[in-house]
């Protein structure tokens, strides 16, 4: 068998795509072709997928006609030459392999096939190509995605468009956790797919995930604005729905500081900034402190919201601010006027500080900010 050193220069090549080299390599080296189907390192690539991930499809070539390499070798994901080329959009590449009779849905590790690892990209040309021979966009991986899922996390339209000609029901599923693709698409923020999707298939207003999460309660706690806008308008979506929790969109905008979202929830809806999660009674005052969101404090304040508001527990937003170990909002909250009161438990939120600036802060207040 070759040496270490002489495949380390032949994966250099590869990647590189110096065909002529490889070929001098190749040939000046006889115990190469013995060992040609070698895995490297701990991917356990081959020179294949090294030649697929990269397109040099004269490589690929090469070592499938000349050296008779199995283009169903695969690494220790499970990964194919198809799935390598599938995933970078190498056109050229994935139309080779087809046509020498890669399997179209080979699995990888947590079972992705080509045709998902192609929906991470944006090439229409790519996905056209495996759903023309054969590829099922309605398999599903270990979290119970599908390419569609996957395609409107990226969120390209024509995508979206041509998988739904291919295969007009494969937005009819969802993952192991109850999400949909409508999910998916607000969460990323992907508006224009999800015009696509309100229009073209018929999912309920304020289908909920395992969580009680709705598409709605996404767009809002990722700061997708225009996506929440289009889910009231057009498909209803309720702005006071609530996850298993019993939190609202309003208490999710806090936990992720979106001030823009809080502003048009409260002046726009009219949703009310002191309405309680009803799990533990948690104002959105709450939800920010306990992230160390201070700005996020203060528009609440701004909107009108309770300082002085207590959970089912007796806490404060100051008592939540040091649970979460933030020394600059707990001092703002001591700034604006909050004092360290004892819960219901009888345990003040100086007994929640952990760290020695948290501590500090109680015994070196500073005055307030003019």
């Amino acid at each position: 068998m070759a040496d270490e050193n002489t495949f380390k220069l032949l994966i250099k090549l590869t990647q590189d795509g110096q065909l002529c080299k490889i070929k001098k390599q190749i040939e000046e080296t006889s115990e190469i072709k013995q060992s040609i189907n070698a895995h490297f390192g701990k991917s356990g690539d081959t020179l294949l997928h090294y030649a697929a991930r990269h397109g040099h499809l004269d490589i690929v070539r090469y070592f499938v006609e000349d050296l008779s390499m199995d283009i169903e070798l695969h690494n220790n994901d499970y990964k194919r030459a198809l799935h390598e080329a599938s995933s970078m959009s190498h056109e050229q590449c994935v139309r080779y392999l087809i046509d020498k009779g890669g399997k179209i849905d080979c699995l990888k590790k947590a079972d992705w096939t080509p045709l998902m690892m192609a929906c991470t990209r944006r090439n229409v040309e790519v996905i056209k190509m495996l759903l023309d021979h054969g590829a099922d966009p309605t398999l599903q991986n270990k979290d119970g995605w599908n390419s569609f899922h996957i395609a409107c996390r990226e969120g390209d339209p024509a995508v979206i468009e041509h998988l739904l000609y291919a295969r007009p029901e494969v937005w009819r599923t969802e993952s192991k956790t109850r999400r949909t693709p409508l999910h998916t698409a607000a969460l990323h923020g992907c508006l224009e797919v999800v015009k696509i999707l309100l229009e073209r298939c018929d999912y309920k207003p304020d289908e909920k995930d395992s969580c009680g999460v709705t598409p709605f309660m996404d767009a809002v706690r990722n700061g997708h604005l225009g996506v929440a806008k289009l889910l009231l308008e057009e498909h209803k979506a309720c702005p006071t729905a609530v996850d298993i929790l019993g939190a609202q969109p309003l208490h999710q905008a806090s936990v992720t500081a979106q001030e823009e979202t809080l502003c048009f929830l409260v002046h726009e809806l009219n949703i009310d900034v002191n309405v309680r999660a009803t799990a533990l009674e948690l104002t959105a005052l709450h939800y920010a402190a306990k992230e160390g969101h201070t700005n996020t404090i203060k528009t609440l304040l701004q909107l009108g919201a309770d300082l002085h508001a207590r959970d089912k527990k007796g806490r404060s937003a100051l008592h939540m601010a040091c649970i979460g170990q933030h020394a600059v909002t707990a001092r703002t909250l001591l700034q604006l006027g909050l004092t360290d009161t004892v819960d219901s438990m009888g345990t003040t939120a100086r007994q929640h500080a952990k760290k020695p600036d948290i501590t500090r802060v109680f015994e070196t207040p500073e005055e307030p900010e003019p």
